[in-house]
C-alpha cells in the first residue's frame, strides 16, 4: 500500500470501530471533549500570546522573559497536553470525514509549522537569552519568532474552525480536480454523474 491509501483504510478502519462510534454517537460525551478542546486552546493560546507579546516588547516590558516565562509555561504545557488529547478524541470521532478536510490538513501544517518555529527559537535564539532577558524589546530573532508563533496559532484556530464547514467535503460533488486532491477524495465517474 502506498502512503495515502493506507491512511485512508486506517481512518475509515478507526470509523468502524466501537469506541469510535460511540464517541461520535454520544449525546454528552461528544460535546463535552469538543467543549474541553476549545477550552485548552484558549488556555494553551492565551499564555503563549502572554509569552510571544512579551519576546515582541509589547507586554510586561519592565519583568525579564525568564521570569513571565517561568510563571506562564507551566499552564502553557498543560493546556497544550490538554489540546492534543481531546483534539485526538474528536479525530477519533470523526476520523474520514476529517481526514478528508482541506481545512484539518491546512490545521496540521500550521501546528507542525509552529512546532518548528519553536524548536528553531529553543535552539538558536533563547541560547543567548542571559544577554537579553530584561530588554524591554528582545533581539530581532526572538520578535520575529514570537510573531511567526501568533501568527501560526491563529491560522491553526481558522482552520480548526472551519472543519466544522463542509464546503469541500468529498461528499459535495462535482468540486474542482484542486480541491478533491487536496482533500484526498476518492471520486469515481459514477458520483460525479449524480
Amino acid at each position: 500500500m502506498t502512503g495515502p491509501v493506507s491512511m485512508r483504510a486506517f481512518v475509515e478502519w478507526l470509523a468502524g470501530t466501537q469506541g469510535s462510534i460511540a464517541l461520535v454517537e454520544s449525546l454528552h460525551m461528544y460535546p463535552l471533549i469538543e467543549t474541553t478542546h476549545v477550552l485548552t486552546l484558549m488556555l494553551f493560546l492565551g499564555t503563549l500570546a502572554i509569552v510571544d507579546l512579551r519576546l515582541l516588547g509589547a507586554l510586561f516590558t519592565r519583568v525579564p522573559v525568564s521570569e513571565v516565562t517561568a510563571r506562564v509555561l507551566p499552564f502553557t504545557v498543560a493546556g497544550f497536553a490538554l489540546m492534543i488529547i481531546t483534539g485526538l478524541l474528536l479525530f477519533y470521532a470523526i476520523p474520514v470525514r476529517t481526514y478528508e478536510s482541506i481545512w484539518f490538513r491546512i490545521k496540521v501544517i500550521l501546528m507542525v509549522a509552529a512546532g518548528i518555529n519553536a524548536w528553531l527559537f529553543h535552539r538558536r535564539v533563547k541560547r543567548d537569552r542571559a544577554l537579553w532577558d530584561g530588554w524591554e524589546r528582545p533581539p530581532l530573532g526572538a520578535r520575529l519568532s514570537a510573531g511567526t508563533s501568533l501568527g501560526l496559532w491563529a491560522g491553526v484556530i481558522v482552520t480548526g474552525r472551519m472543519i466544522a464547514y463542509n464546503w469541500f467535503d468529498c461528499d459535495r460533488q462535482p468540486q474542482p480536480d484542486f480541491i478533491n486532491w487536496a482533500a484526498g477524495c476518492v471520486v469515481t465517474m459514477a458520483e460525479l454523474s449524480q
